[in-house]
């Protein structure tokens, strides 16, 4: 079963290993617990808007909440806020709950929190709800191109 993120992987030649569960809930805790994962190595993809209708990814460790005074600064804007689920599904092409970075409708600037890089390995979503990919947070930064910067709190 293939996605729109495991093509964009593929093509670029980016190791992964795909880890489906039974999807009963969205959320990173959830997937954590289906996975038998540890929390803090379940990347949560989420969508931010920025001024001007300018729009971003942040990737953070699913026991972190996302800073949005953090993310204004690194972006030098005023304010930033949370999208509604339709605008990240439209935004993505993928449902909230299986938003992943890679391969998305639009492709939106992505910043990931510097404290990933400490893991070896994490999950992250494959763009499908019940489905996550295991990669190095390293190979995460490489295929998306993406700053890394404390943005949690």
């Amino acid at each position: 079963m293939s996605t729109r993120a495991i093509a964009y992987l593929k093509k670029t030649e980016i190791p992964y290993e795909a880890v489906k569960y039974e999807h009963r809930e969205k959320g990173a805790e959830f997937a954590a617990r289906a996975t038998g994962y540890p929390l803090e190595c379940t990347v949560k993809t989420l969508v931010a808007e920025l001024d001007r209708k300018r729009y971003c990814l942040a990737l953070l460790p699913g026991h972190r909440e996302l800073d949005l005074k953090k993310l204004a600064s690194l972006f030098a804007t005023k304010r930033t806020a949370m999208v509604d689920i339709k605008t990240a599904e439209r935004l993505t092409g993928y449902l909230v709950g299986g938003i992943s970075p890679f391969g998305t409708q639009q492709r939106l600037e992505t910043v990931m929190e510097n404290s990933i890089l400490t893991s070896g390995e994490v999950l992250i979503n494959a763009g499908r709800r019940g489905m996550m990919l295991k990669m190095a947070p390293g190979d995460i930064v490489r295929a998306l191109d993406c700053r890394v910067a404390s943005i949690a709190r």
